[in-house]
């Protein structure tokens, strides 16, 4: 722990969409010292030349070779899908007492097998995997601190995980037939977006993509076992919306008979009691991403519909603060024993 009890912060993959939130919320963060910011171009400029609104005086962009490793007690990776396993690869037996959160896909998948076949990436941190934790910090924080390695989960798998586990684990819902239809701003993928996404009219037009096999499916079919111990049958439907920021996730679903949409709106109530950032609101709400945006909180509204037992469940957040550096904070204040909503407020 650093001088006046702050913890020293090195942000590698700073100048990207997510990277820049993250700097922009640790800038504020009472507990954080930012020792490196680090990218691969622009080298020597400062922060706010990508992002006005950081307004404090930090360090300038620098290469990954001018991080003095021993230094620091945690570091952030923003960085494409491979790149963070390397890195944390060489510097995690050298400095033990060095945590890392890495928030690409790289430690998200138990299996290497299963990662390499959705990703297209060789695995080559496979003596790491037991060292790292995938964390949605709303069902991991009695079990965070063991962990050096926090993955952070992907926006979709989060605005999705976060409605369904209590319902599964109380046995509410079918566990078939569930059809997830997500709706993303374009911020979700990236500043690569042209060379990903080519159809007509990106910045003005909806988008469905990877019907049958997004990469986040497997890291959802994971989770949902491992957190319920069931298997859940289901379709998800990822969308490009025409707007920077913001996800709403819309989930259909049959209750077990008996089960009204108040039964389910109420053990969400239950299940979050203790959660600052889940709201979940009024029943039959209709729902946007407007609420949530630059903040880290996931609104959950439950609708009745005209067909009996089904139910809609939406879910908001905004993909790079509760989908990305807001929930990377959180984590981060789990890991040092802070107050969970210490600077995201």
């Amino acid at each position: 722990m650093s001088i006046h009890n702050k913890i020293k912060v090195a942000v590698i993959g700073a100048t990207g969409y997510t990277g820049l939130d993250l700097v922009l919320l640790l800038s504020k963060h009472p507990k954080v010292l930012i020792t490196n910011l680090c990218a691969t171009k622009n080298l020597g400029k400062n922060i706010n030349f990508f992002d006005r609104r950081i307004k404090k005086k930090l360090p300038k962009i620098t290469s990954i070779k001018k991080i003095n490793w021993s230094n620091l007690d945690l570091v952030f990776l923003s960085l494409p899908n491979g790149e963070a396993q390397k890195l944390i690869n060489l510097n995690f037996n050298k400095f033990k007492h060095l945590k890392f959160i890495d928030l690409s896909a790289d430690f998200r998948i138990s299996s290497p097998k299963i990662y390499e076949n959705n990703y297209k990436i060789r695995f080559k941190a496979k003596n790491l995997i037991k060292f790292s934790l995938y964390s949605i910090p709303e069902f991991t924080k009695n079990i965070i601190n063991k962990f050096r390695i926090i993955a952070n989960p992907g926006c979709y798998p989060t605005s999705v995980q976060l409605p369904l586990i209590p319902l599964i684990k109380k046995n509410l819902i079918k566990m078939d037939n569930i059809t997830i239809d997500s709706k993303s701003g374009y911020s979700g993928a990236g500043k690569n977006l042209e060379k990903k996404f080519k159809h007509k009219h990106l910045y003005s037009s909806t988008f469905a993509y990877s019907t049958k096999n997004h990469r986040h499916i497997c890291e959802m079919d994971e989770q949902f076992f491992k957190l319920t111990k069931k298997k859940l049958v289901y379709s998800f439907n990822p969308h490009l919306l025409p707007t920077f920021r913001g996800i709403l996730t819309s989930i259909y679903v049959h209750a077990k008979k008996g089960n009204s949409a108040k039964t389910l709106r109420d053990e969400l109530i239950k299940s979050y009691k203790k959660s600052k950032f889940i709201k979940i609101i009024k029943l039959n709400s209709e729902l946007g991403s407007g609420n949530v945006l630059n903040t880290n909180n996931c609104e959950i509204s439950i609708c009745e519909t005209r067909i009996k037992n089904k139910f809609i469940i939406f879910s908001a957040i905004d993909n790079l603060v509760k989908g990305a550096s807001g929930q990377a904070i959180q984590n981060m204040n789990l890991l040092f024993n802070y107050p969970e909503s210490l600077g995201l407020k």
